[in-house]
């Protein structure tokens, strides 16, 4: 994950964005994950669950149509997991955002709108 908060501005910097829009963006995407209070603090000094929180808000901070979630919570405890997990349903609905999530954790898939499982190569609507 970015080192501080203005590391997330980066995408809008690349896009021509100005450094005042861009790191506005970024304020408002560390505020929406909840970590508005930790903008300024080293990858080292967040835990794991804010270094996931610091990565969705890097991904929202474009305003994409489209979120991908490659295992979002494999490397965090269950409490954290459910909080995480709970977060990206929650932007999810609050901006409309269609959302692909890979998870090996049947409970979190459950929850979700549409459940495919990969199996011997082939995609199966659970």
């Amino acid at each position: 994950p970015p080192r501080r908060s203005s590391d997330l501005s980066m995408p809008l910097r690349i896009r021509g964005e100005s450094g005042a829009k861009s790191s506005a963006e970024a304020r408002a995407s560390l505020e929406e994950v909840g970590l508005g209070n930790r903008a300024n603090h080293r990858a080292g000094e967040l835990s794991g669950g804010e270094q996931q929180r610091i990565a969705i808000a890097r991904a929202l901070t474009a305003n994409p149509s489209l979120l991908l979630a490659d295992e979002p919570t494999g490397n965090l405890d269950e409490a954290t997991g459910r909080m995480i997990f709970s977060l990206l349903d929650e932007i999810r609905k609050r901006r409309n955002l269609t959302t692909i999530l890979v998870t090996h954790n049947l409970q979190f898939a459950r929850r979700c709108d549409r459940v495919l499982k990969l199996e011997g190569g082939a995609l199966q609507e659970l």
